[in-house]
């Protein structure tokens, strides 16, 4: 009698999922804290910094999809100098200013904030969405800096 091998018990290749990396600056811990939960749990994979200094630091360890960061911390552009930062590295990442104050007016630009993105974070799926958007936007145009390249 020979034994048959059944598909179910054959070894499954496991196929690993690569989460978009985002790195999140925001110098109040609560703030910092909640927001790491939320985009953890949307799928992200988050690396948080308590400051200006210490996210120009990650940049230059890490590649990031997306770099969130409140602007005022340890002083008053100190996000702005985080974003600016952030789009002179070559993996070029997307970039958010992120606030958690109620009536920011986020309806309007930060000053000196050429082409920033401002995001309050209450709404939750509107954060989650944002971030998606702004990942897939960039995706987008890395893919469209890769084929204007001579081959």
């Amino acid at each position: 009698m020979t034994a048959v091998k059944s598909k179910a018990s054959a070894p499954r290749k496991r196929q690993t999922v690569e989460l978009a990396r985002v790195l999140l600056v925001d110098d109040d811990p609560t703030s910092r804290l909640t927001l790491q939960t939320v985009l953890q749990a949307g799928g992200y994979h988050v690396d948080a910094a308590a400051s200006g200094a210490e996210a120009l630091s990650r940049l230059e360890e890490g590649e990031y999809q997306l770099v969130l960061s409140d602007l005022q911390m340890e002083s008053p552009q100190a996000g702005l100098k985080v974003l600016a930062h952030a789009r002179m590295m070559d993996y070029k990442p997307a970039t958010a200013l992120i606030t958690t104050y109620r009536n920011s007016g986020a309806g309007r630009q930060p000053r000196n904030s050429r082409q920033a993105v401002l995001i309050e974070s209450q709404d939750l799926p509107e954060l989650l969405g944002k971030v998606a958007e702004l990942i897939g936007e960039r995706a987008t145009r890395r893919v469209a800096r890769e084929l204007r390249r001579p081959a």
